[in-house]
């Protein structure tokens, strides 16, 4: 899904550093997955050193410096996102445009709900950072961090997603990560995040409902994105094509805990899910999108999610 060459971009909704704070609270997500890499190995036991890395360092090292795939500049060069066409040349300024996106989306949809939105902002970043809930780094992958109200990406995870998970580079595939993640908001205005506390492992677990609710809302997020509009009333989004579906389902069904699980350690165990399966990432996203429709989102009113 492209972005309309003359829409203005707002940079004051995304930062470059970290949020500060010391470790501790809830990482919700973990990205798309906070599955990657390193959280792989701490939730499904398996040795840090045997996880895949394309990026020249070991699994417990950040990557720092300028990321060089994909598009992607420093993320501290944020006065070069001015417009759509910049968010079709770059993926940083993709991600500023997505989040303007999204943020300008549910401001006005949440209140149709009798509730009201508080824009939550975005830090790109570059190896790792600070968070209110702790560091920050392409080892976790992007995540929403419910203490200081913001999502966290390292510039270089669409890279990784893409590479090591198989992923399409289409840009839905990468705006559906910024929708996802803004999920979490959402669910954290509403009151709903701690659920995911609730049965943190299994198919049917809380921490999986949460997370499916949050690809759905990112599907909702995709239903409106082409009648969104800047502050000048310009249209962010161009008209979404199949191509563009296909890569969101691509980007969901590359983080689903089975796929991660066989090609991490060569079996599937259901028990230990926390985020889904990949069939299951799709289906929900893709009630999202059809519908259009927050409450068609209530992961909690169905028995089995999968």
């Amino acid at each position: 899904m492209s972005f309309n060459d003359d829409v203005q971009l707002d940079t004051s909704q995304v930062g470059s550093g970290g949020g500060g704070g010391g470790p501790g609270g809830m990482v919700v997500g973990g990205g798309i997955g906070g599955i990657i890499l390193l959280v792989i190995a701490l939730i499904f036991g398996i040795n840090p050193g045997s996880l895949p890395d394309g990026s020249g360092t070991g699994p417990g090292q950040a990557q720092g410096g300028q990321v060089q795939a994909g598009g992607s500049e420093d993320p501290g060069a944020l006065a070069q996102c001015k417009t759509g066409a910049d968010a079709n040349r770059s993926d940083t300024c993709r991600v500023v445009a997505t989040v303007n996106s999204v943020n300008a989306f549910w401001a006005t949809e949440l209140p149709r709900y009798q509730r009201q939105y508080t824009p939550a902002k975005t830090i790109i970043y570059n190896g790792s950072t600070r968070s209110a809930c702790g560091t920050a780094s392409n080892q976790v992958g992007p995540f929403y961090c419910p203490l200081d109200k913001q999502v966290y990406i390292d510039a270089s995870f669409f890279q990784i997603l893409t590479d090591q998970f198989g992923s399409s580079g289409g840009p839905l595939a990468q705006e559906y990560v910024v929708a996802h993640e803004y999920g979490h908001h959402i669910q954290d205005l509403l009151g709903l995040l701690d659920r995911a506390q609730q049965d943190p492992q299994g198919q049917q677990s809380g921490s999986v409902r949460v997370e499916l609710m949050a690809d759905c809302l990112g599907g909702v997020w995709a239903n409106h994105a082409t009648e969104t509009k800047d502050r000048n009333g310009v249209t962010f989004l161009k008209p979404l094509t199949q191509k563009d579906i296909q890569d969101a389902l691509s980007a969901a069904a590359s983080v689903g805990d089975d796929r991660i699980q066989r090609k991490t350690q060569g079996r599937v165990s259901p028990e230990s899910w926390t985020h889904g399966s990949a069939a299951a990432r799709q289906r929900w996203f893709t009630q999202g999108y059809r519908s259009g429709d927050l409450n068609e989102c209530d992961t909690f009113s169905v028995a089995n999610v999968e």
